[in-house]
């Protein structure tokens, strides 16, 4: 062993974990010290005491904290320790002693740091844990005869001096009691001192005055009453207890009065099932009659074909302290798909700071519960801790809990997960992660401070993990016994905690059972009465989310809000345009994008732009789009744009964000229009759909006036957000009555490029329509995706807006606007035929189609000259136009033939949905067939020459040339 494995002093301070790899003769070389060790320790010694600045800080620090011990030791014990001055020759085998055993404090120290967490008491129901070596003074070489020589404790929080005695009761108490801390995987030295300092100062323990215990009491015992009386009063029905981890309760108690203390104003909270309802009375102050009433299902005529089962429902209230403080509290409406309302709610989150101007991300709070299996189990958590600090998504830090019950449905942790916590996973952001013992109330409290602090001083996430149990099943029509007997065995014979915390107040003669009995007596009464209530025939619950932001937003059928004229004057439009060329003095793009005036290279994109604005070039799509988030900008319109590759494009269109080639700075022309715009965000996201998509969901729910935008590097790869789009986006208003104008661009089209970049699943999107829930449209023009974007701002009709975007359109020059264009009316649901020069009687056949093959339809019928072929565009699918369809048809005889032509397979696409929506017979008048690819269970080919042969194939069919 070289003499710099013997002692290797740690950092001042702060003291690194442990090496994974240890044995008794590797530790740091407590008990190998030999002679080549004295002679590396004793020069360096030397070389500190001639000059402190000529060794190492580590050393430094440590030879220090040698002299601060012998200088508070015994007399014998101080000509021990005693360092010598220059000139009083060599350290002595005796001081070099000293110097290895204060070594194995600070290792000691380390472990405790490091591993204490193993070691703590997490489980109310006792189950033992493995032990740990580290822990043992003996395994970095003390022995009982060492237990009370006095050491320096100068970095351990307390006293200076302590027997080592001393230091392991404080070590214990710090880190081996109810609280198991988790920090030293956190890189930042002066994130873990913040860390120590305010742990090991009071030995993680939190003074509560008598006013704090009798509320947790309180908490708690209203918690537990309120179970209690939904499993009597209701036998039988789903509750999703939250029996077993009663403190949940008191624990969010807690962070609402910290928040209030650090100036937060609103607090987001998602959750799942389990817990919901006793949260939505204890903390979110809904009307527990609104919530029996739910149970007794009293109103069924009011749900029919809509809501949804009341533990997945959504409250919001505002929560008053004592002393005048107000926090407003939002719980947000969630699935039986647990984590993936994560995501929404930082959406929810960023959407309130920006309202407030809250730049700093201080003013809003997201609190997170999660399911011990859920949280290790479902990949978008892991999406959403990734988002904590992106720029696109930062929210200022979000308060995780984990309500551990240490079970799934009937899934055990050995069987759910690959590592001792199910928090592991949050050990990949620079955070700390605290476990606590749920039936220890002070101890949650303790963690729930230093959790608040932590975010509030930091801006970062916090992990809170609580130990508990499920008292009952999955449900309560659930045997849990079946498959956890002995856990459940421990259940049965365990109290509430509300008991046992009553027990400890009582040992302490800080309450008396008659105070505690009273409590839940009057509780009880409250509920009692509410009951009551809910069984009024007079009382109904009103179920309005309408209000607030979304005073004056409307949802229901398309056809009862009127159109609005979204057109832009032409002077306008190209005065916008020719701003949106301007580059900063000196700013230096790709050559592709401006030639710098070079009239030997091609010009650049934005000298195409400059054209167009000019009037010397038509607009391709690219300048549509740009021209609609610019207008709206300027309205005074918010405008988010975010996905993978958003700045640019996926396919070199869009060049929203500019990158000068020498500097590497970026500029975007769309945020210096004009100094009193509306905000515009365009980010590129993280490789992530579901979670990206989630957020930007959340994001729109609370800015309804902006222009919020989701798009897709390919429309297929959509499928990895299904979750999101069928259980909140196309079914929130029905079941929460929630709207959103989120917008989805996927870019779609059958190009040769393959199964995974042809589809965007439109059929998907077509089956899961209903009630006017959705828009589904496939523009075809730069002016009807301008007009577009612009009526789903401008109209107070609320809906989300899928769009299938194209790619090979985005440079087609068929696929071209003028500014005129854009100048005229709104967004064409249906676009008539184009050849005007004949009357519609001359027609002996009509197709209708939707998208890029409108372009093929419509060069093959110019290449045979069949000017008996009407071609009809049906820009929006869904709703479906009835009304404007109808009319052009109206102009062309009964029994024309209509053919839907479409590149998708024929179980793809829209034709099944619109073949069901119209029958044999469109509108009764007019036969109907489809022109598809067969039918496949792949969306493409995978070789361009099949694909392209399939194409011409389905283009030919639709002229009648091939049977």
């Amino acid at each position: 062993m070289s003499p710099s494995e013997v002692l290797v002093p740690p950092r001042a301070g702060v003291r690194s974990a442990p090496r994974e790899e240890s044995g008794p003769e590797q530790r740091n070389g407590v008990g190998a010290v030999d002679s080549s060790n004295l002679s590396y320790v004793e020069g360096l010694y030397q070389e500190y005491l001639k000059s402190p600045d000529a060794v190492s800080p580590e050393w430094r620090e440590y030879f220090r904290h040698v002299a601060e011990a012998s200088r508070h030791s015994d007399e014998a014990a101080e000509q021990f320790f005693r360092p010598p001055q220059i000139g009083e020759g060599l350290v002595t085998p005796a001081q070099l002693d000293a110097a290895i055993l204060q070594e194995r404090v600070e290792e000691l120290i380390r472990n405790y740091r490091a591993t204490g967490h193993f070691a703590a008491k997490l489980d109310p129901l006792g189950q033992p844990r493995d032990p740990v070596p580290e822990l043992e003074p003996s395994f970095v070489g003390f022995s009982e005869s060492d237990m009370d020589r006095t050491f320096s404790t100068l970095n351990l929080g307390g006293p200076n001096l302590r027997t080592l005695r001393e230091i392991l009761q404080w070590l214990r108490n710090t880190y081996c009691r109810s609280i198991g801390a988790q920090f030293m995987h956190i890189d930042d030295t002066r994130v873990r001192e913040w860390l120590q300092n305010r742990m090991e100062a009071t030995e993680n323990r939190c003074q509560l005055t008598r006013d704090e215990q009798l509320r947790i009491l309180k908490r708690l015992s209203d918690a537990v009453v309120f179970e209690e009386f939904i499993l009597k009063k209701f036998l039988g029905a789903k509750s999703f207890s939250l029996e077993g981890a009663e403190t949940l309760v008191p624990l969010l108690e807690l962070a609402i009065y910290k928040a209030a203390e650090q100036g937060i104003e609103e607090i987001v909270v998602a959750m799942a099932h389990r817990g919901r309802l006793n949260v939505l009375a204890s903390i979110m102050g809904k009307s527990p009659r609104a919530i029996f009433r739910e149970f007794a299902d009293l109103d069924p005529d009011l749900n029919v074909g809509r809501g949804d089962v009341k533990y997945h429902l959504g409250y919001s209230n505002d929560w008053h302290s004592g002393d005048g403080r107000k926090v407003h509290l939002s719980l947000c409406f969630n699935p039986s798909h647990l984590e993936f309302v994560n995501t929404v709610g930082m959406g929810r989150v960023r959407a309130k700071q920006d309202r407030r101007g809250d730049k700093d991300r201080s003013k809003v709070l997201l609190v997170l519960i999660h399911g011990d299996a859920a949280f290790p189990g479902e990949g978008i958590v892991q999406e959403t801790l990734n988002l904590n600090q992106l720029d696109a998504t930062r929210i200022g830090g979000t308060m995780h809990v984990i309500v551990n019950n240490q079970v799934g449905f009937t899934t055990s942790p050995r069987q759910a997960r690959s590592t001792p916590y199910a928090s592991d996973v949050a050990k990949m952001l620079q955070i700390p992660i605290f476990h606590v013992n749920g039936e220890d109330p002070e101890a949650v409290a303790q963690v729930v401070r230093l959790s608040m602090d932590f975010r509030h001083d930091f801006h970062r996430d916090v992990v809170i993990d609580m130990y508990c149990y499920r008292r009952r099943g999955h449900n309560e029509q659930d045997e849990p016994a079946f498959t956890q007997p002995q856990m459940y065995s421990k259940i049965a014979a365990r109290p509430p905690v509300g008991q046992s915390y009553l027990e400890h107040l009582l040992t302490m003669g800080e309450v008396t059972r008659e105070e505690a009995e009273r409590m839940n007596s009057l509780h009880r009464q409250q509920l009692e009465s509410e009951l009551e209530v809910a069984k009024s025939a007079q009382y109904v619950h009103k179920w309005d989310m309408l209000h607030g932001v979304w005073q004056g937003y409307h949802g229901g059928n398309e056809r009862e809000v009127a159109d609005v004229d979204t057109g832009v004057p032409v002077e306008r439009s190209a005065e916008i345009l020719e701003m949106l060329t301007r580059l900063p003095a000196g700013f230096k793009p790709n050559l592709k994008l401006h030639n710098g005036g070079d009239p030997k290279k091609p010009e650049g994109i934005l000298q195409k732009r400059l054209a167009m604005a000019q009037g010397r070039e038509r607009l391709d799509w690219s300048a549509g789009e740009t021209l609609a988030y610019a207008t709206l900008s300027l309205e005074g319109h918010r405008v988010r744009l975010h996905g993978q590759d958003v700045e640019r494009g996926t396919f070199s269109h869009r060049h929203a964000v500019l990158h000068d080639m020498e500097t590497g700075e970026t500029y975007m022309p769309l945020a210096h229009m004009a100094a009193d715009q509306a905000p515009i965000e365009i980010h590129n996201s993280c490789l992530s759909e579901a979670g990206v998509l989630g957020f930007e969901y959340g994001y729109s729910l609370d800015w309804p006036e902006g222009l919020i935008v989701w798009e897709a590097q390919f429309g297929d790869f959509v499928n990895v957000a299904q979750v999101i789009i069928d259980q909140f986006i196309v079914s929130a208003e029905d079941k929460w009555n929630r709207l959103s104008g989120l917008v989805m661009l996927l870019p779609h089209g059958f190009e040769g490029q393959g199964p995974e970049h042809s589809s965007a699943r439109l059929e998907r999107f077509m089956m899961l329509a209903a009630e006017d829930n959705i828009q589904i449209c496939y523009p075809t023009t730069p002016a009807q995706i301008f007009h577009l974007l612009r009526r789903q701002v401008l109209k107070s009709w609320r809906k989300p807006l899928i769009v299938m975007s194209p790619k090979s359109l985005l440079r087609s020059k068929g696929a071209t606007s003028s500014l005129e264009d854009l100048s005229r009316g709104t967004f064409q649901r249906v676009i008539g035929d184009q050849l005007q020069d004949r009357p519609g009687s001359e027609v002996r056949q009509i197709l209708l189609c939707s998208g890029k093959i409108y372009y093929e339809l419509a060069e093959r019928r110019e290449q045979l000259q069949r000017n008996d072929v009407a071609i009809l565009r049906v820009e929006q699918l869904y709703p479906v136009p009835d009304r404007e369809l109808e009319l052009l048809l109206a102009q062309y005889p009964n029994g024309t033939p209509v053919n839907w032509v479409q590149e998708e397979p024929e179980n793809m696409g829209a034709w099944r949905t619109l073949r069901c929506h119209w029958g044999d017979q469109i509108y009764g008048r007019h036969p109907l067939t489809g022109v598809c690819r067969p039918a496949s269970a792949s969306p493409a080919t995978g070789s361009k020459k099949s694909h392209d042969n399939e194409q011409a194939e389905v283009i030919a069919r639709a002229f009648g040339q091939v049977r």
